[in-house]
């Protein structure tokens, strides 16, 4: 029997897909699936929102290092204590490459201790991301000092040393310190000469909670045998203030709650006791309206239970800052710097003014800086 072979037949292949690919139809959501998948916006959203609060709170927590020791209650003595003058200054500085900069700084009709009504300093400093050199030359006095600041291990230290050279040795002085801080506190130690004797110190500050931080300082004078101690205790909190021009606001639901790392109105108190010169300092500062207005209080208390209070507050404004001090003996004393121009580097003026009706004495002084 034969078998017949025959020819099979294929059928056409199958129409390829459109270029933009197969898009099926999908239908309509009901009205319950719109309802379930805006919920489900909505958790997600609220969500999202309490981890970012969550976050927040943790960086709000963070414990960090409280800074020197020395410049603990400086925000708020910058406030009260004006460095008032009369007379005339001028200051010029001139960069004379990224590193390095000279200035200039002339005196004329200004009351120093010293009973000089005219002066004039020269300075150059040279700085870079490992330290700073810096030498003070006063051609009427005499007399040179020079400071140098170098950065050990990777930043964790900073080696500092001062000297002081004067025709008549009264002045001279050699310092050296050492600054060491971790995470949450910092310190600083002492050793050298001054005035023929030698001197030692030692501080520490440290960051008790994010709010809270604590610390002292001792020092011996070899001169006069005088051994000084003094304890600070420093505490911040929230404030409510006005509106700053970036925005910031304290209303709820605003941009501060939303992002926290804008500078929030604020306000710290201080105190500071000295033993072995029978004093107690308390302090305040409170920021008002951030980079606008910023207000201080200072009160000094003797052992003999003398005291004197001072007030004092700083005004921001577009070209110009007015600081404005008065105490309880009825000295009010004012600055007021003002900007000739709008550019980098635009000249300042600056007026003072010191008015002490307890010794019937007034001054009054103003200065340009350029540069």
């Amino acid at each position: 029997m034969g078998v017949t072979a025959s020819k099979a037949k294929c059928d056409a292949p199958p129409p390829l897909p459109p270029p933009g690919g197969i898009s099926p139809t999908l239908p309509p959501l009901d009205s319950e699936d719109h309802d379930n998948n805006a919920t489900s916006s909505n958790v997600s959203q609220k969500a999202s929102e309490t981890i970012s609060n969550v976050t927040s709170s943790q960086d709000n927590s963070i414990i960090l290092n409280p800074g020197p020791y020395e410049v603990a209650m400086v925000p708020c003595k910058r406030l009260t204590n004006l460095d008032t003058y009369s007379g005339f200054r001028v200051d010029i500085q001139k960069p004379l490459s990224p590193f390095m900069v000279a200035i200039h700084s002339f005196q004329l009709g200004t009351s120093t201790p010293d009973g000089m009504n005219k002066g004039y300093n020269f300075i150059t400093q040279v700085a870079d991301e490992e330290g700073i050199l810096m030498v003070n030359f006063d051609p009427f006095r005499q007399s040179v000092m020079g400071r140098v600041h170098k950065s050990l291990l990777a930043g964790a230290a900073m080696a500092k040393v001062s000297c002081n050279i004067s025709p008549d040795g009264s002045n001279d002085q050699l310092m050296g310190e050492m600054d060491i801080g971790g995470a949450t506190w910092s310190g600083n130690l002492k050793y050298g000469s001054m005035g023929g004797g030698i001197v030692l110190g030692m501080n520490y500050y440290q960051a008790i909670t994010n709010r809270l931080s604590m610390g002292g300082e001792g020092m011996y004078i070899g001169v006069n045998g005088n051994q000084i101690t003094s304890y600070t205790l420093k505490y911040e909190c929230d404030a409510k203030g006005g509106d700053s021009d970036e925005g910031v606001s304290n209303t709820a639901g605003s941009s501060t709650s939303k992002n926290p790392s804008k500078v929030q109105p604020s306000s710290w108190f201080g105190a500071q006791l000295s033993p072995a010169q029978g004093m107690l300092g308390l302090h305040y500062k409170r920021i008002v309206t951030p980079n606008r207005v910023t207000l201080g209080a200072e009160l000094n208390v003797d052992a003999a239970l003398q005291s004197n209070v001072s007030l004092g507050g700083e005004f921001n404004l577009t070209r110009s800052k007015v600081n404005f001090a008065v105490d309880g003996t009825g000295k009010i004393q004012s600055l007021l710097e003002a900007k000739l121009g709008m550019g980098q580097g635009a000249p300042t003026l600056n007026f003072s003014a010191e008015c002490d009706y307890a010794s019937d004495s007034m001054k009054f002084g103003y200065g340009l800086n350029i540069g």
